[in-house]
């Protein structure tokens, strides 16, 4: 008997693509990307792997991964790419499916410094140091780790006290408003559909043919 031929489900790419702006069906692999990647030494998979993982439908996989926590953003990839992707962003977009989802990896400091950086953008307009760092301890209980270096940039003055100002925060703020309804009507609309599933579902098998004739 022949062995089952595995279809790729092109759903989760799609989804991935929509959410992130990006070409993803047009990588072929090259592995530029990973090539000049910063922190590829520390990513398994790399970030060409992770595409090619999105392309494949592996949705589970790639939310779970430790590797999407690990992108630095310094869009190295996207200078290097020859068809314009953009990897960092993909990143970005997994990072927020996999938070909504409820299937994120990358461990629970990880994401803590995630939400302690996008809560400082959305205050301040701009990721404020300190305000950070202070967030993410109180997040993790871990306020001993690393005061030996945060007293060494205090003393060479590479860790600023208080907050720069920013013009027109008032933007910012409302494009982060706008992500979070954003986010909460597609949390809603999924929810309704897997209601409506679950509903059919339990449906009586003859309740189709019976209100067929009437």
């Amino acid at each position: 008997m022949a062995d089952a031929v595995i279809v790729p489900s092109f759903r989760f790419a799609a989804q991935v693509a929509a959410r992130s702006g990006q070409p993803i069906d047009l990588c072929y692999q090259c592995k530029k990307c990973a090539g000049g990647c910063p922190v590829s030494m520390a990513m398994a998979p790399m970030c060409s792997d992770i595409l090619r993982l999105i392309q494949l439908g592996e949705r589970e996989k790639v939310l779970a991964s430790d590797a999407i926590w690990l992108c630095i953003g310094c869009r190295t990839c996207a200078a290097r790419c020859p068809n314009g992707i953009d990897a960092s962003r993909v990143m970005d977009a997994l990072r927020e499916m996999a938070l909504a989802e409820g299937t994120a990896g990358g461990g629970r400091k990880a994401r803590a410094f995630h939400a302690a950086f996008l809560a400082s953008v959305e205050k301040l307009g701009r990721a404020y140091e300190a305000g950070v760092i202070s967030l993410y301890k109180l997040k993790t209980a871990s306020f001993g780790e690393d005061l030996g270096l945060g007293l060494k940039l205090l003393a060479r003055r590479k860790l600023k006290l208080l907050p720069s100002r920013v013009r027109r925060i008032e933007e910012i703020r409302r494009i982060f408003k706008a992500a979070k309804t954003a986010e909460a009507e597609a949390a809603a609309e999924a929810a309704a559909k897997a209601e409506a599933g679950a509903a059919g579902a339990k449906a009586p098998a003859g309740a189709g043919h019976q209100e067929a004739k009437r």
